[in-house]
């Protein structure tokens, strides 16, 4: 599973307060399929609002889940509105080896 992650601080009144999404750091855990056991991957700053070191971006780990499964990331299309789309998008992308 995964959190999308959320900022590190309250926003407005505390009677009403929230967290807004923070997308610049976040955690996901994974199990078996081949994954290391006991592996922490990355770091976000003291307070927590982004990565800071061995980043993951979402294609990323999309292409490593994909690899796992047996499915070329670069390969595998998907039909969006007849246009054929790469699900890791055309951004550079690779393989979390690290926690394999």
């Amino acid at each position: 599973g995964g959190e999308f992650g959320r900022l590190p601080m309250a926003q407005g009144d505390y009677a009403k307060a929230g967290r807004d999404h923070g997308p610049s750091g976040f955690t996901s855990w994974m199990a078996g399929g081949g994954v290391k056991g006991g592996v922490v991957h990355g770091e976000t700053d003291d307070i927590g609002y982004g990565a800071v070191r061995d980043r993951v971006s979402i294609q990323d780990w999309h292409a490593t889940i994909l690899h796992q499964l047996g499915m070329d990331h670069e390969k595998l299309t998907v039909d969006r509105n007849g246009l054929e789309e790469r699900i890791t998008h055309t951004y550079p992308t690779r393989v979390v080896r690290e926690i394999l």
